[in-house]
């Protein structure tokens, strides 16, 4: 009995023993248990924090490229996704907050954080302000100089504070439940089956958790290197201006910062219509070589079956996860073996159009989860808005240095490189030549066949220019019809003048084809020396246009500049300034020279010479101010004054009795080429009805024959209004017969050099009476200018011409005294007139 009491007490004891046991197993079983379930929602808290403080970064790094992006482009769908993200960024933070609300260094830090944000968005506020009002250059300045920068650097370090704290907690849950899990695997082998069962349960949940924290930590792992490289390639987007560095280092930060084991960048070339490889990181050459030689088949067209063909048709990412078992990868095998397991490309689209794709690798499988592509796709779209920037950026830097039209240099490029050529000229101990080239009578053909014609005539001009040249960079376009052109290096004056000769001669010889017709171009050229003509670019520039200025004033084909019209220039200048206010001040005047019949000997008409009462230097004679009138376009103010005042005196004598003889008035070119001329001579005339039948336009035949065509219509219509014509300097202008014969005129006046050559020689003499048997043989008077002998006087009566000018008969004179000396009664003037040279007693 005692010993069944003993076998009962030990059997309740073992019971009690295995009970106890039991007990314990199960008390450290669902501690195991509750540990791992605790461990397991300790690390799915962890890498919810982790997470949101990932989208939290992201946001705000957005917010702050939005409104970067928007201070370069102005675009509001740029602002307006950013200020979407603000959203995003304050949903964030209340989750963050919500998470972390037992942590109260945590609390404190997103504190920290919100005021951060809040700051930066008020920043961003000021600089849209900045852009909207049209201050770019400013807000870009607050992007580069502003504290913004200091602030972001300021969130990403409490943002690490967070996270390091959340790793350092979660490692220290994680050592936790790995001891008490070892604890339990001791329990349990010592326990119960009920115990090992219990312990296999907890044992097979745990690891189960563990392989599942671990994936949530390699998921925020890769997210937070895309995250870098995204924000490594989008600062490149402010800094870079240049294209291939911005591929270049877009693919080196993919490779060191995303770590991926190889990236390259291609474009498409339209002309093939092909993806070219133009930048890469982490390729060896052998699969760069083997890549660029496949989109150099048909395989690398944009209708190939390539991963970037599908990319660029289909505008839109293109992956594989599995490159072991893709069939349709082209260099799957290839990729495969050097163990690239996923591929993304990522097409870069500008203006809805892909221009080209972005390519990743890297040895994880099924690595571009939606998470990773979103990031990655924003990726490219910042990549493309950078390359669309700067391809912006490329063409304003190219019309800021270049022409238009032409492509040709324009004047700042041109001094640039003129300044450099300067330097090797002096080191060289060389001369350097410099000439401006004007387009001669281009305004007229712009304005005849329309700026098209004349915008195609100036391309063939810079054409010609640049093959005649050798060298596109010597030439610049400075001016609408006026080019530029350096010699860099000269050893002997002599060559720049044959050099000259030869190449306008071409340059006239040449035909320029236009609209089915050929035209030949004329040209005035300037040319400037260096270091004799200036020492710096702006200098001998300025110089070579004195020289051209003065060559078109004296009709000289080239001129080079001299230092003595420094002093020319200086004074024309001075003189401009005056002639602006002689009008107004009535300092102009008209000098009266006499014309007399050489028949009868009586006075038969006056030629009305501008003079100016210049109150510094006194009488200023016609020559030295009459081109400066003409430059400065002043001739059309100063000639109707002309006009008018010559037909108020003619009118005058009428009025007052005396012999009221036609006045002759000359005609300046730019007076002639105005499309008003016409109607400003009738409005001169309509003052009375006798006024026509008292004025003479005098015009050079020179003048006539640059346009014939139209100067016959012009003439036409002044000779309806009842005024007579007459043509000056005859025998200068190369007119040609068949023209004279057209020319509605009704004076030829002989230049006075055929009146001096005249009596000289027999040449001389025949000419003239060849002009004045001309003259008559067409029914027109005849005028000898310029005569001042007796000699030439008997001369021209025996050749039978009509009338003369000069100083044998009368000096041009103030009116006062051309009215007194020649109108001062019909007795008086008669008598005066026989009293001429020539016309004595006994004179034929």
């Amino acid at each position: 009995m005692k010993a069944k009491l003993a076998l009962v007490r030990m059997m309740r004891l073992g019971f009690a023993a295995v009970g106890a046991l039991l007990l314990v197993v199960g008390v450290v079983a669902y501690r195991s248990v509750t540990v791992s379930v605790e461990s397991a929602r300790w690390a799915q808290h962890a890498s919810e924090v982790l997470e949101h403080l990932a989208n939290l970064r992201f946001g705000i790094e957005s917010v702050e490229t939005g409104y970067r992006d928007f201070a370069i482009s102005g675009e509001e769908t740029l602002l307006q996704s950013s200020r979407e993200r603000i959203s995003l960024v304050d949903q964030e933070q209340d989750i963050l907050r919500a998470l972390t609300a037992d942590n109260p260094r945590q609390q404190q830090r997103l504190a920290l954080i919100g005021d951060l944000t809040q700051r930066m968005i008020q920043r961003g506020d000021s600089i849209v302000g900045l852009r909207r009002a049209g201050h770019a250059e400013s807000a870009l300045e607050v992007i580069r100089m502003g504290p913004h920068d200091s602030m972001l650097e300021e969130f990403r370090a409490v943002a690490r504070d967070m996270e390091g704290e959340e790793r350092n907690l979660l490692r220290e849950r994680t050592a936790t439940e790995e001891r008490r899990y070892r604890q339990s695997k001791l329990a349990l082998i010592s326990g119960s089956v009920l115990a090992i069962l219990l312990v296999a349960v907890s044992g097979w949940q745990m690891p189960r958790d563990h392989s599942e924290r671990k994936e949530a930590e390699d998921k925020l792992r890769r997210l937070n290197r895309l995250y870098a490289m995204v924000s490594g390639i989008n600062a490149l987007g402010v800094r870079v201006r240049d294209r291939d560095d911005l591929f270049g280092n877009a693919c080196r930060i993919a490779v060191e910062q995303g770590e991926f084991d190889m990236a390259w960048i291609g474009v498409v070339d339209q002309s093939e219509l092909r993806i070219v490889p133009t930048a890469w990181a982490g390729l060896d050459e052998q699969a760069m070589t083997a890549i660029k030689g496949l989109f150099s088949t048909s395989e690398g067209t944009l209708q190939g079956t390539t991963l970037a063909a599908r990319a660029i048709r289909q505008m839109t990412a293109v992956v594989s996860n599995d490159v072991r078992n893709d069939e349709g990868l082209v260099f799957g095998q290839m990729h495969a073996q050097s163990g690239v397991r996923s591929i993304a490309v990522l097409p870069l689209i500008v203006s809805d159009s892909a221009i080209g794709v972005f390519v990743l690798y890297t040895n994880k499988p099924e690595f571009f989860d939606a998470a990773g592509l979103t990031l990655l796709t924003e990726l490219a779209g910042n990549v493309a808005f950078a390359i669309d920037h700067i391809e912006k950026q490329e063409r304003l830097d190219h019309f800021a240095y270049y022409d238009a039209l032409t492509g040709l240099a324009n004047r700042k490029l041109f001094l640039d490189r003129v300044t450099q050529h300067m330097i090797n000229a002096g080191n060289g101990g060389h001369k350097l030549a410099l000439f401006l080239v004007d387009l001669e009578r281009f305004r007229k053909f712009n304005d005849s066949l329309g700026r098209a014609a004349g915008d195609a005539l100036l391309k063939q001009v810079a054409e010609w220019l640049a093959h005649n040249a050798g060298n596109i960079n010597v030439l610049a376009r400075v001016d609408a019809d006026h080019f530029a052109v350096v010699l860099p290096e000269v050893r002997y004056e002599a060559e720049v003048t044959h050099l000259l000769e030869k190449t306008m001669a071409a340059f006239l010889n040449h035909p320029f084809r236009l609209n089915d017709a050929v035209y030949r171009v004329a040209a005035k050229v300037g040319v400037a020396l260096f270091p004799d003509d200036g020492a710096d670019a702006d200098t001998l520039f300025k110089n070579a246009e004195g020289a051209l200025k003065k060559a078109k004033v004296s009709g000289d084909r080239y001129l080079f500049y001299a230092q003595k019209m420094s002093d020319t220039v200086a004074g024309s200048l001075g003189i401009e300034n005056r002639l602006r206010q002689a009008l107004e001040k009535e300092e102009f005047v008209l000098h009266y020279q006499p014309k007399m019949n050489l028949a009868s000997g009586k006075l038969t008409g006056a030629e009305a010479l501008i003079r100016w009462n210049d109150p510094q230097t006194g009488l200023v004679p016609p020559a030295r101010f009459i081109p400066i009138l003409e430059e400065t376009r002043l001739i059309h103010e100063v000639g109707r004054w002309a006009m008018h005042k010559a037909l108020e005196d003619y009118l005058r004598w009428r009025s007052a009795g005396l012999p009221a003889v036609r006045v002759a008035v000359n005609v300046s070119p730019l007076q002639l080429r105005d499309r008003s001329f016409v109607a400003e001579i009738e409005e001169a005339i309509s003052i009375s009805a006798d006024a026509a039948a008292g004025l003479e336009l005098e015009i050079t035949e020179s003048l006539i024959m640059e346009d014939v065509n139209h100067s016959i219509v012009s003439l036409l219509a002044i000779r309806a209004l009842g005024v007579t014509i007459a043509i000056d300097d005859f025998g200068t202008g190369f007119s040609s017969l068949s023209y004279l014969s057209k020319l509605p005129v009704d004076t030829l006046k002989i230049d006075r050099s055929f009146v001096v050559d005249m009596v000289s020689g027999t040449d001389g003499l025949t000419l003239v009476s060849v002009i004045i048997n001309l003259a008559h043989a067409l029914k027109l008077n005849v005028v000898a200018e310029g005569v001042a002998t007796e000699e030439q006087l008997r001369q021209l009566r025996l050749l039978h011409c009509d009338e003369m000018q000069g100083f044998l008969f009368g000096k041009p004179v103030p009116v006062e005294i051309f009215e007194r000396k020649y109108l001062g009664g019909s007795a008086g003037a008669d008598t005066l007139l026989r009293a001429a040279p020539g016309f004595g007693p006994g004179r034929p």
